[in-house]
Order: structure tokens, then sequence, then C-alpha cells
């Protein structure tokens, strides 16, 4: 698999009976963490791995740092304007564990203040190939327990995971982790922990270890926030809401928008781990259906509508947030403009 977008399109043609989905739904719901008073929108990347815990401390010592624009640039983009952002946000983690055989290495992070992203190396002690042979990503499922990434915030938040096997004969796979934040995530010491490598094949009814073992790390975060700051104040009116923007931040890797509705949301007491009808027609009419479109110089729009956020009452009013990394690097001389709700941010070159 060359890089994450052949895989996102090889993982889409998988099709899973209806236990394997329960199985999976279970599992996902098993690492999902959310934080008091919010309720977080999940847009995970084919398996869900929300932080918003503080994790277990532990970690150590790795061998020679790979260099970021060798860890992100196989999968966010190696065009000359995109190795030149990395170069610039990108920063060496090192941090590692090993169990089971296996170990865990977390390589590099980058991100703006709200995002981040941060790929982790799984690889095997022995040297051999890290999945049996005649099997690959394209026919297994992997999932990883534990809290499943790092975490390093007290606020709310957001994200996704998923696996990359840029060579399936080799003794590895890599991890990419993305975190969208309500506060900032340029400082801060991070603790990460997982815990058994499972997968499933799409003719099997339940998932199965692969290797078993726990790996909990620990490392420092600290890189450079670049992104340009929009709005405030700025209104726009749908679905009998008004809504105000608060701000609006862009970068070349993600973006993340702040707005307030004028009306209080009301959620329903349906239990732990279920969906209320009513709490999805919310949903939907405070977080989903608010647009967001980002237009690149050349025309082209990327929608980021569906992007995950959170939502929560207070003092009367609702506070919203929508964010998320994108697929790929696109330095800000590359975009022209972000629209929030129909109201368009010209984003600033210099």
């Amino acid at each position: 698999m060359s890089d994450l977008f052949d895989y996102k399109k090889e993982m889409s043609q998988l099709r899973f009976t209806e236990n394997q989905k329960k199985a999976l739904a279970e599992a996902a719901a098993a690492q999902g963490r959310t934080a008091k008073r919010r309720r977080p929108v999940f847009r995970a990347a084919l398996i869900a791995a929300v932080m918003v815990v503080v994790l277990v401390m532990g970690s150590s010592a790795a061998g020679i740092l790979p260099a970021p624009v060798d860890v992100f640039a196989p999968l966010f983009g190696g065009a000359v304007a995109q190795t030149e952002v990395i170069d610039k946000i990108g920063h060496p983690i090192g941090a590692s564990d090993s169990a089971g055989g296996i170990t865990i290495t977390a390589d590099a992070i980058m991100g703006d203040e709200y995002n981040a992203v941060i790929v982790y190396t799984l690889s095997r002690d022995d040297g051999e190939r890290f999945f049996p042979e005649g099997e690959s990503l394209d026919n297994r499922m992997l999932m990883i327990g534990g809290f499943g990434g790092a975490s390093w915030t007290r606020g709310g938040a957001h994200g996704g995971a998923w696996f990359v096997d840029e060579d399936p004969d080799d003794d590895r796979i890599q991890y990419v982790e993305t975190v969208s934040s309500d506060v900032s995530l340029t400082k801060g010491t991070a603790r990460a922990e997982f815990e058994d490598l499972r997968c499933m094949a799409p003719e099997a009814d339940r998932d199965e270890i692969l290797y078993p073992g726990k790996w909990k790390l620990r490392f420092e975060v600290d890189y450079e926030d670049c992104s340009v700051r929009l709005g405030g104040g700025e209104t726009f009116s749908q679905d009998g809401i008004n809504f105000t923007i608060d701000e609006v931040t862009v970068s070349p890797i993600g973006f993340r928008a702040a707005y307030t509705a004028d009306q209080a949301v009301v959620w329903s007491n349906a239990p732990s781990g279920r969906v209320d009808p009513e709490d999805a027609r919310q949903t939907h009419r405070y977080l989903d259906n608010v647009e967001i479109l980002l237009t690149k110089t050349d025309g082209t729009v990327i929608d980021l509508s569906d992007s995950g956020g959170s939502l929560g009452p207070k003092d009367g009013v609702t506070v919203c947030v929508k964010g998320q990394i994108l697929d790929e690097i696109i330095p800000l001389e590359e975009l022209e403009s972000i629209s929030v709700g129909g109201v368009t941010y010209k984003i600033p070159h210099n």
C-alpha cells in the first residue's frame, strides 16, 4: 500500500457481517472517552481513537530519531512546498516501549494550536514479517486497545486513527493518530497507552489478538503553531437558530471553527453508550448542518462540513466547535478562503 489514501480506498471496499459490525462498534465504544459536560461527535478514520483523558505514565528510550519529513511526507504529501511545511513544524519524538515481541515508537508530531497528528511505528523485535504470510492490511481490519493514542490536554477532544503498511513484506507498520482539541495542543507532556493489537478478517464473526501486550509512552510536546486566525463577531442564521462566529483558525494541516448558537441545546436522558434520535437531530442542527468549505487558489473546494466537534449548553446558549486534520498538507499560499455557515474569510498569505 503506497500511502494512507490508497489504504482508505481499499478498506472502504471491505464488507462485514452484522456480528462483525457489532464487535467493531463495541471495540470503538470501549476506546472512546468524553470530557465532563461535553457531547463530542466523532469522525474517526476507519477506527476510533478518541482521547480526552489523562493516560498512565511510562516510556522507554528510542534509537536514532527519523527526520519528520521522512515520517510525514509519504502520508500527507511530498511536494516541495509540503516538505517545507513539514521542515518548519514537524518535530521528532522517539519515545518507545516494547512488549510481546513488538516495539511501538512515537516517531514524530506536527500540528497547529488545536490540531495535531502523530505517527507511530509498530515493529517486530525479531525482524520477521509483521503479518503472517498471505495476510496484510488489504484483508485484515486492525484494532488496538487501551486508550489507543496520546493525551496531553484537559479539554474536550475528538480524533481518529488508521494503520498504514507501505511494505507488506517487512517487519513494521505505521499507526497515524489525529487529535483536534478545544484547548491549545502546542505544549505539554503526552502520555499514551496501547493494549493488544487485534485483527479481524472479512469472513470472521469476531476479532482475534494478533499481538498481545501493553505499551506505555511518555514524551514532551513542543511545536510551532502555524495557523492564522480569522473572524470574530460575524453572524449567520439557519434552521431557526442564530449563530455568532467566535473564531476561525486555518493552517496547512487543519482548521478549527468556534461559534455560539443563541439557543441552549437540550439533551435527552438516554443511557450511556446509546444515541437518542432527538439527540442526533440536535447534533445535526447545531453541528453537522453548519457548512464548512475550504477553497484553494486553483478553485478546488474541500467540503469539511462533516468534521468532528463538540457542543454544549452554557448560560442559555450553545458553544460549538468543529475541526479536523486535513487529508493532505496544503501550504497557506495555496489556500484562498474558508467559509463557515456562508460567511467567507480570505486567508492571508503573509
